[in-house]
């Protein structure tokens, strides 16, 4: 869990209770701090104040979300409006939470985030689908569940797990095939699985190679 918020004594107080409910806690004093420890460690929960030095809790959350980071957030401010918590809503946060707070309604409320946060672990989105980590299914918008193979799961994971990212075709027949022989390896499993799901599954970049697409 990551804590983003510039009153020390509140860290403090809220670090020590979260590591004797049995949370790893990070801490960042500071907007952009939080930033950088959210865009290169994973976490369950980010926690963020919105009046943040360098960059406020707004802006801090809305950049996770256009860089696709999914990691679930709780604005915990003393801003307490209705427009305000439409305002943080609206740029991204999962949760909102006023100070001064309950501390049990606070460990509560971090309790069915990290419930959500792993329900969410075990799938990713392929616009409005998904692929079911534990089956190793694609479970189409409309509920129709398509078994994969073991390389059919393996290539649209790396594809889903980075969905901003253009593979090219050298580096998914290395990490996803453990460089087989076959040079089209690549192509012709994506060619497999939009047979299966469709089209516009994975997206084809011309003259670099593939990325996620949709369903």
């Amino acid at each position: 869990m990551l804590l983003v918020d510039d009153d020390r004594e509140l860290v403090e107080l809220l670090s020590a209770v979260l590591r004797a409910e049995g949370y790893a806690v990070d801490v960042a004093l500071d907007g952009q701090r939080g930033l950088h420890l959210a865009l290169t460690r994973p976490y369950d929960v980010v926690v963020v104040d919105r009046g943040l030095p360098v960059i406020d809790g707004l802006d801090l959350v809305a950049r996770l979300r256009s860089r696709s980071v999914r990691t679930l957030a709780l604005m915990l401010t003393a801003m307490g409006g209705v427009d305000d918590r439409i305002d943080g809503l609206d740029a991204g946060a999962d949760d909102y939470l006023v100070k001064p707070f309950d501390l049990g309604e606070l460990i509560a409320r971090l309790r069915a985030l990290c419930r959500r946060a792993a329900e969410l672990a075990a799938v990713l989105r392929i616009g409005s689908g998904q692929l079911d980590l534990q089956q190793h299914e694609v479970v189409l918008p409309d509920g129709e569940r398509v078994p994969l193979t073991t390389r059919e799961f393996a290539l649209l994971r790396a594809l889903a797990t980075h969905p901003e990212t253009v593979h090219t075709r050298s580096a998914l027949r290395r990490t996803v095939f453990h460089d087989a022989p076959s040079p089209s390896i690549v192509d012709t499993y994506v060619h497999y699985l939009r047979s299966k799901v469709g089209r516009s599954v994975v997206r084809t970049v011309q003259g670099v190679g593939y990325r996620l697409g949709a369903l």
